[in-house]
C-alpha cells in the first residue's frame, strides 16, 4: 500500500525541478519547418507545370518521387536528422519523413547485407504505415458508400 504513495511523492517532488517544455515554440518551429516542406514541394510540381509541360495531374507523381529522392539523400548524409531534431512533428508528418524513416531504418541494418538487412528492416516500417492506410481508406470507403445510401 505505501508504493504507490511513494510514487505519487516522488512525482509531486521532481515536478519542481523538470523544465517547462516550450509548447508554442515547439509548435511554431514545426509549422515553419512543415510549411517549407510544402513550399519546396509545390516549387517542385511548378518546375514539372512550367519547365516539362506536365498537367497539373501529370506533375504530382514526380514530385512526390522527387521529395522522397531528397530526403532519401539528405537522410544519408545526415543532414535530416538535424532538421528532424529541430522542427519534430514538422519534418515528420510530410511525404519526406516517411521517406526518411526508411531510408533510415534500411541505413542502420546495412551491416546484416542488402537483402537481409537492409530491404527486409526498411519494409518492417513500410508494411504496418501501407496496412493502416488500406484499412482506413476501407473503413472511410464504407462510411463513404452507407452515406451516399442514407442521404
Amino acid at each position: 500500500m505505501a508504493k504507490p504513495k511513494m510514487k505519487e511523492d516522488y512525482k509531486n517532488r521532481i515536478k519542481n525541478y523538470q523544465p517547462k517544455p516550450p509548447y508554442f515554440l515547439n509548435c511554431l518551429k514545426a509549422f515553419i519547418i512543415g510549411g517549407l516542406i510544402c513550399l519546396l514541394g509545390q516549387a517542385i510540381q511548378n518546375f514539372y507545370m512550367n519547365v516539362m509541360n506536365f498537367s497539373e495531374k501529370d506533375a504530382g507523381n514526380p514530385t512526390v518521387a522527387t521529395l522522397i529522392l531528397i530526403s532519401a539523400l539528405l537522410t544519408g548524409f545526415g543532414i535530416y536528422d538535424k532538421i528532424g531534431q529541430f522542427a519534430g512533428a514538422g519534418s515528420a508528418v510530410p511525404v519526406t519523413g516517411f521517406a526518411n524513416s526508411m531510408t533510415s531504418a534500411a541505413i542502420e541494418h546495412r551491416s546484416e547485407g542488402i537483402v537481409l538487412g537492409v530491404a527486409t528492416n526498411m519494409f518492417k516500417l513500410a508494411g504496418s504505415v501501407i496496412v493502416f492506410g488500406a484499412v482506413a481508406a476501407y473503413v472511410v470507403g464504407i462510411i463513404r458508400y452507407f452515406y451516399g445510401i442514407v442521404f
